[in-house]
């Protein structure tokens, strides 16, 4: 008998010893905010497909995060958030494997009491942005700062504020810087609402042309539709996309415009945008095609308001899994929802615990779903026909630090077959190894 007669049994044989593996030479990290494409998604990666009754096993938990509701970027053996303390925003760098410090960095001085209403909690808001042996980091106050990745040394830093022109959101700051080949793409707001800087220097060397409309909360996503590529987000006025060479508007649609606060980032896919937002905004899904003089012309599929009983998302985020569209909405007092993508149509709503908002990301089949109130995450298998458990944590503390009006706001990040989780000073790490 030939060898190659083996190799099926063979093959069989090696992934019931290393099923757990991930492919050679793959990565598994989680570089940015909302994961590798900024959709919400973790990199492949081998993970438990149902938790124990008592939940995955905690591995270690770190107690000096301080003040704020960054979440995680992971690259190799480096974790990095941010946080506030002793007067400073700093850049804090962990062992992902361990919750061991390597550096911390400060960036900026705390915002002052009258910046931005802090009701709802203090401290940066944003994610740290991993490029090379460089990351990209913005302050609640809007200081946005490049360090070096190996000892957390300062590059450069500019204030978006006092260098071009920014005003600090009413909530402060959030949105989570950009790479795009040699930009980091922020939005100060005001005239100069999208610019982009040399990463190397911080210099300004691209901006949006004839656009003027408030920094909000959302970050900024890169895509290309019929040859146009435009970077989009979301303001007051609703979605917002600008040619990424001329820096001229190429897109803008209304449906989830809102004069409060514009939060959750935009999902594109092929030819279609969809965003969400709360403060009776709603949801829309818009298709794109090359329209006049290098703009695209909008065809809105659905827009559908709060008084649809639709996905009307805080700053949760949602995520899209063949077809449908998952997160938390505001709709019926608050529910965790699965919507058709490209109808609209609910799928299903429902309530779990005392959760008022959620945040949610995707990875190896399953949904994590976090919730505010109880710092509880249920593990779901994707589905049209109503949430499907498969398992339920509930972090060992919270915080002792006052939210005032705020909750458990950080999102769930997976990576290196770990779970990890922020309740601001906290960080908690979860296996999910099979």
């Amino acid at each position: 008998m030939k060898i190659n007669d083996h190799l099926p049994l063979l093959v069989k044989i090696l992934c019931f010893i290393f099923p757990a593996l991930p492919a050679l030479g793959q990565s598994t990290d989680w570089p940015q905010w909302r994961g590798p494409h900024r959709d919400g998604k973790a990199a492949a990666q081998a993970l438990l497909q149902e938790w124990p009754a008592e939940g995955p096993k905690l591995k270690w938990t770190f107690r000096d995060c301080g003040v704020g509701y960054s979440a995680f970027s992971i690259v190799g053996d480096q974790l990095f958030t941010m946080g506030l303390e002793e007067g400073q925003c700093f850049v804090i760098a962990l062992k992902p494997s361990d919750g061991s410090e390597i550096w911390r960095s400060p960036i900026g001085p705390a915002a002052k009491e009258d910046a931005y209403l802090m009701g709802w909690g203090g401290g940066p808001r944003s994610t740290p942005t991993v490029d090379g042996d460089h990351l990209y980091a913005l302050s609640d106050t809007g200081v946005l700062a490049c360090l070096k990745t190996a000892d957390g040394e300062l590059v450069w830093k500019v204030s978006l504020v006092d260098d071009f022109g920014g005003s600090i959101p009413k909530w402060g700051y959030s949105e989570s810087a950009l790479i795009d080949g040699d930009r980091v793409i922020v939005t100060p707001g005001g005239k100069n609402f999208m610019i982009g800087l040399d990463k190397q220097t911080g210099k300004q060397i691209w901006g949006s042309e004839g656009i003027e409309a408030k920094a909000q909360y959302a970050s900024v996503i890169k895509h290309t539709v019929d040859g146009i590529t435009f970077y989009v987000t979301a303001s007051n006025p609703g979605l917002i996309a600008v040619d990424a060479t001329s820096g001229k508007q190429v897109f803008a649609d209304t449906g989830t415009a809102n004069g409060v606060a514009v939060i959750p980032t935009p999902i594109a896919t092929g030819d279609l945008v969809y965003h969400t937002s709360a403060y009776d905004a709603g949801n829309t899904l818009v298709k794109l095609a090359k329209g006049e003089a290098g703009t695209l012309a909008v065809e809105p599929v659905y827009s559908l308001s709060k008084e649809s009983k639709s996905m009307e998302n805080h700053h949760g985020g949602v995520v899209l899994v063949d077809g449908v569209i998952y997160g938390f909405t505001k709709t019926n007092r608050g529910n965790w929802m699965a919507q058709d993508f490209q109808t609209g149509d609910t799928l299903w709503m429902e309530s779990v615990g005392k959760t008022r908002s959620g945040s949610i990301a995707f990875a190896d089949g399953r949904l994590y779903c976090y919730g505010d109130q109880d710092g509880s995450v249920v593990l779901a298998e994707p589905s049209r026909n109503g949430l499907v458990t498969k398992g339920k944590l509930v972090l060992p503390e919270q915080t002792s630090i006052d939210r005032g009006k705020g909750a458990i706001w950080a999102h769930p990040v997976i990576a290196g077959q770990t779970l990890f989780l922020r309740d601001q000073d906290l960080v908690f790490a979860f296996d999910l190894t099979p």
